[in-house]
């Protein structure tokens, strides 16, 4: 088998079938499984996959194991000679598979660590954490207070020396999307389970750089990453990052009191910026455009406009316009393309699933998502 695809949920049923739903077509010329890891979701998550997807994998365990282990567990029962990491809160191309396994990077396959690709958020934005740099305590310090912004000089967090539309080396990838040979997984440990979540692909990323490897950053194809649906940025939230990022400074670097201090400052500085930046942004919507090949009509607040072509659209900036997809005639490729193509903030993206019937998708990075039920 080819590719084991990882999917670890946790209380987001409909994001985790959306992402299944393009999963399955990513794998349809490709001899590959995907595995569903449940880290004991309240919601209906189970139900739904044994309901509407009773051929796939279901791990369902009965406490929340944290992203390490329950990533680990799901990638013990791979049968793939790599392995995809994936959020529930993504969704990937039709071809993202083919051209990450098809790539020809500029390295020899044994020194080949892990790649990555291009992620963006739900409104078309590229999001810088798809590649970036070691944090080490001058990095983090440059990241927290935004020297980054200033200079590429500063600009290793997030690997500046290469542009979003250019491939190449980079220290770390971010842990909703990393593609592997399952073999190298194994052989540094997978991600380490003293580590509850945050920090891990970047400790994951940094243990296949110390093999002698190098990791890539991806380009050509492109993934939605929702961001944080899963995860509420509280009190807990802030512990936790807090903690990750002290894991991984006191696992890897050497031991210094005043290193120490401004990595505890400079992580709750940071986890307390992250808990800020997190808001549900109510747009008060003046027209809707559906893009349907089939005779579609939806139950929506406002009359909408029905295209079956990307060129029939035209945006009109003076009005909030919320475009929404027929998944179901229209493929996650093409979206995606729109969607980085007319990026606008007069404009919003919701995907309709016709198999559960709802519009689903996010309006920012810190937007926590929002799910519609026709």
């Amino acid at each position: 088998m080819q590719l084991s695809v990882i999917i670890l949920n946790y209380n987001v049923r409909y994001f985790l079938e959306q992402c299944v739903l393009s999963v399955q077509k990513a794998l349809e010329d490709i001899d590959g499984e995907i595995i569903v890891i449940d880290n004991s979701s309240s919601d209906d998550s189970c139900d739904m996959m044994k309901t509407k997807f009773p051929h796939i994998k279901l791990i369902d365990n009965k406490y929340n194991l944290g992203f390490p282990k329950g990533n680990n567990i799901g990638v013990a029962q791979a049968k793939g000679e790599y392995v995809c990491v994936l959020n529930p809160d993504t969704v990937v191309a039709e071809d993202t598979f083919k051209k990450i396994l098809n790539s020809q990077l500029s390295t020899l396959n044994s020194q080949l660590g892990i790649i990555g690709c291009k992620l963006i958020d739900g409104a078309g934005n590229f999001l810088p954490e798809s590649k970036r740099g070691v944090p080490t305590p001058w990095v983090a310090f440059t990241k927290i207070f935004g020297l980054y912004k200033i200079s590429n000089y500063f600009g290793k967090y997030y690997a500046q020396h290469l542009s979003e539309n250019e491939s190449g080396k980079v220290d770390i990838l971010v842990g909703a999307f990393m593609v592997m040979k399952r073999d190298l997984y194994l052989e540094v440990g997978g991600f380490d389970e003293d580590c509850f979540m945050y920090s891990d692909d970047i400790d994951l990323s940094y243990l296949v750089l110390k093999t002698g490897k190098s990791n890539y950053y991806f380009h050509e194809t492109s993934v939605i990453h929702y961001k944080g649906e899963s995860t509420v940025r509280d009190g807990t939230y802030m512990k936790r990052f807090r903690e990750a990022m002290q894991f991984f400074y006191k696992k890897h670097f050497k031991k210094s009191w005043f290193f120490d201090v401004m990595m505890q400052v400079g992580s709750f500085v940071f986890s307390l910026l992250k808990k800020n930046q997190q808001k549900n942004e109510v747009r008060i919507i003046d027209k809707y455009v559906v893009f349907s090949r089939e005779n579609l009509e939806l139950n929506l607040s406002k009359k909408a406009t029905y295209l079956a072509d990307f060129n029939q659209f035209v945006n009109q900036p003076q009005k909030n316009i919320e475009i929404i997809f027929d998944t179901t005639t229209f493929s996650f490729t093409e979206i995606i393309t729109f969607m980085q193509l007319n990026k606008s903030k007069n404009l919003s993206f919701k995907n309709y699933i016709s198999s559960s019937n709802y519009l689903i998708g996010s309006n920012n990075s810190n937007d926590r998502g929002q799910i519609n039920l026709l």
